[in-house]
């Protein structure tokens, strides 16, 4: 079993920024693929960013490419997500994840934090 504990959320104006951190024990992110999702109110948890194990390669939602970023530590065994240039349809809670592999899906992954709100005001 892996914990995951995310933070750094927070209620900022639009055009603001924020980093999430998503600390795992170990040397977690060496082993495995890393994912952030989010879930809006009223709405399902959808995909944000994904970064690989071991090259570090990475993918992101239409909807947050050229803003947000997706990075990990190994040492420190942390991920990172750099969101820039907030809007109000930002607006969630973040959750990060670990899996097998990098992906758009939920089901590719197997540990999950117990998010983090993060509230973008116009």
């Amino acid at each position: 079993q892996v914990q995951l504990a995310d933070s750094g959320g927070g209620s900022v104006q639009a055009g603001a920024t924020l980093r999430l951190s998503c600390a795992a024990p170990g040397r977690t992110f060496s082993s495995y693929a890393a994912g952030w999702f989010r879930q809006a109110p009223g709405k399902g948890r959808g995909f944000v960013a994904a970064i690989t194990r071991s090259v570090g390669t990475t993918i992101y939602a239409d909807s947050v490419k050229g803003r947000f970023t997706i990075t990990k530590n190994n040492a420190k065994s942390t991920v990172y997500l750099q969101m820039n240039n907030l809007k109000p349809e930002d607006t969630a809670v973040y959750y990060c994840a670990a899996g097998g592999y990098a992906s758009r899906s939920e089901r590719e992954y197997d540990y999950w934090g117990q998010g983090t709100q993060v509230t973008v005001s116009s």
